[in-house]
């Protein structure tokens, strides 16, 4: 089993999410570093209405779901498991290997990194990285 390390730092949300998704599905086991400075490309108040009203459709005074995480890590990782078929066992056994950090931890600072290229592509003007929309939230995790 192969693992791969992903450096996000500049790379597209969406494109890199299904680059994920489909290396975890095919057996790879996924570290992704830096997971706040990736970048998702918009209008920035359109951003941030879609994912606070993510988070304030769950309901969490009366314990009814869907509960949206706030961090960005755990922002891009149920990012990644809708593109999953995470009910199932296979799906769920593939989601377990992905991991996603905020910053970068001292076991992967000598591992080989790796950028998709699909995922690396050069933004123009309006974009907000994914720190901002977790601060946003309210995530305390910088």
């Amino acid at each position: 089993m192969a693992v791969t390390v992903i450096d996000a730092r500049n790379l597209v949300y969406g494109r890199l999410a299904s680059n994920v998704a489909e290396m975890v599905l095919n057996g790879d086991e996924v570290v992704v570093l830096n997971a706040e400075q990736i970048v998702i490309t918009g209008e920035r108040a359109e951003i941030f209405r879609d994912f606070k009203a993510k988070v304030d459709r769950g309901d969490i005074s009366k314990r009814k779901g869907p509960f949206y995480p706030r961090r960005a890590d755990l922002l891009f990782k149920r990012c990644v498991r809708g593109m999953i078929p995470w009910q199932s066992a296979t799906g769920r056994e593939a989601f377990r290997r992905l991991h996603v950090f905020v910053g970068a931890p001292r076991q992967f600072e000598s591992s080989q990194k790796v950028r998709p290229a699909e995922a690396d592509k050069a933004v123009g003007s309006k974009y907000v990285s994914l720190g901002e929309v977790a601060e946003f939230l309210g995530s305390n995790v910088r």
